[in-house]
C-alpha cells in the first residue's frame, strides 16, 4: 500500500521545440485577434467543447490542457469533458445542437476523409442561424490552426491556468 511519503516518478517533461510566438510575434498576435473574433456570439461552453474535440483529434496536448481547464472554469462538467472523446456512444450527455457542432468539428478537422458531408453541414444548419454557423466554422478553423502550432512545436501541457490567454 502506498503512503503519502512514497514518491511517484513520472516521465521527464519534454521541452518545446521552440517558442514560436516569440519568433513570430505578429503571427501570434494575429491568431489571438482571429480567435477573439471567431468566438463572438458562440456559447462559451460549446466553444470549449469544439476546441477540446478538435484538439483530441489532432493530438494537441497543450490545447487539451488549456481548453479542458477553460471549459471547467466556465462551468462545464467533468463528465461531459471526459465523455467527449466517445461522444457517439455518449450522445445523451449533449444537446442536439452540441452534437451537431461536435460532428461538424470532426468533419472540418478530418478533411483527409474527404469533404464536409452535406448531411453533417445540414444538421448543423438546422441548429445554428447562418451568422452563428459562420462563427462556429471560424472557431473550428482557428482551433485547428492553433493545434498545428502546438503539435509542430511540441508546446508543453500542464502549466496553463484558466483564462491565462484571454
Amino acid at each position: 500500500m502506498r503512503t503519502a511519503q512514497d514518491k511517484v516518478e513520472y516521465a521527464t517533461e519534454q521541452a518545446p521545440r521552440m517558442q514560436w510566438a516569440q519568433h513570430a510575434p505578429e503571427v501570434y498576435k494575429a491568431m489571438i485577434r482571429l480567435d477573439t473574433a471567431a468566438k463572438q456570439g458562440l456559447d462559451p461552453k460549446l466553444y470549449e467543447l469544439v476546441k477540446i474535440r478538435a484538439s483530441q483529434i489532432n493530438h494537441c496536448a497543450f490545447c487539451l490542457d488549456m481548453h479542458t481547464k477553460d471549459a471547467l472554469a466556465a462551468g462545464e462538467s467533468v463528465e461531459r469533458v471526459v465523455q467527449l472523446s466517445a461522444w457517439e456512444e455518449s450522445r445523451h450527455f449533449y444537446t442536439p445542437k452540441e452534437l451537431a457542432a461536435i460532428e461538424l468539428t470532426e468533419a472540418i478537422t478530418v478533411l483527409t476523409d474527404g469533404f464536409v458531408p452535406d448531411e453533417v453541414y445540414e444538421r448543423a444548419a438546422k441548429h445554428f442561424e447562418e451568422a452563428e454557423l459562420a462563427q462556429l466554422i471560424a472557431a473550428i478553423t482557428v482551433i485547428n490552426a492553433w493545434n498545428r502550432f502546438g503539435v509542430t512545436t511540441r508546446m508543453t501541457p500542464g502549466h496553463y491556468q484558466p483564462g491565462q490567454h484571454k
